[in-house]
């Protein structure tokens, strides 16, 4: 039988699509056999939320991942489907998002009867803060960080747009500015109550409002990097022995390829010996 060289032509375009579907079921099988061997080991179920804030391509349009919906009906029925006695862990490496999401994940960790451990392996940032305040057991890598969960209208901090209104005075902003002034004391309000319930098991109540205002009032800027000894000091349950499999996991949500990588190094473990002479 004679190919001709469309039919080779269009055969090299199947086989160049088909090559990245095979490489991606290979990790996705990766994937499993660490979380099962994690599952095993600690008879737990393990949940990960792995958002990567650097963009991929399609069609050569940027995109990011955040905190959605889908994300918490996901989440939800992972943590119906796992008996009351057996504890959840979960892997969350996330810039933040939808705080309705935030909110209705933490709240059912909160609920969940056995214990409930939060891996951070790099950061956590916001809603993802939000939710490791609803852990028993906050682990994280030595130089991981979570972030202030100030609530966020837009592209403007809750908190700054009550100071404009405040420094100004009502009488000297727009309308609009009032509204979203209105907006914004009660954002505040919600987001420091829910911080205080999920604290509220975990320390004196006193002790909890004092952090959850520390946390949501606009304390700091919204990317500030809350490192886990700063976690540890406002009384958290935070240690930093994140275990070895935490990171082999990660190892297997690469970037897409096609782009030039802008960090480079030899993936492997040096000792003394292997130093250069």
């Amino acid at each position: 039988m004679k190919v001709s060289l469309f039919d080779f032509f269009w055969f090299l375009i199947l086989l160049m699509s088909l090559v990245p579907m095979f490489k991606q079921q290979k990790i996705e099988v990766l994937r499993l056999k660490i979380i099962r061997h994690f599952e095993t080991k600690r008879k737990s179920r393990l949940i990960t939320m792995i958002h990567r804030q650097e963009t991929f391509s399609f069609l050569g349009l940027p995109f990011s991942r955040y905190i959605n919906i889908e994300d918490s009906e996901q989440i939800l029925r992972a943590i119906r489907l796992t008996p009351d006695d057996m504890p959840i862990d979960l892997v969350l490496h996330t810039p933040g998002g939808l705080v309705l999401a935030a909110e209705q994940i933490a709240e059912a960790l909160r609920k969940h009867p056995a214990k409930v451990t939060v891996f951070i392996p790099h950061y956590a940032m916001s809603g993802g803060t939000l939710i490791a305040l609803a852990a028993d057991e906050i682990v994280m890598d030595e130089n991981a960080v979570a972030g202030p969960v100030d609530p966020q209208l837009g592209e403007f901090p809750a908190a700054s747009i009550l100071k404009v209104v405040e420094q100004k005075g009502p009488d000297k902003v727009e309308d609009k500015t009032l509204i979203m002034a209105d907006i914004a004391k009660k954002a505040l309000a919600q987001v420091e109550n829910t911080v205080v319930e999920l604290l509220s098991d975990k320390m004196e109540l006193e002790k909890a409002r004092e952090v959850a205002k520390l946390l949501s009032q606009g304390t700091w800027t919204h990317d500030y990097p809350i490192s886990a000894q700063q976690l540890k000091e406002l009384g958290l349950p935070v240690s930093t022995n994140l275990p070895r499999e935490i990171y082999e996991l990660m190892d297997l949500y690469p970037q897409p390829q096609g782009r030039r990588p802008s960090v480079q190094y030899i993936p492997l473990p040096y000792g003394k010996n292997d130093l250069p002479k």
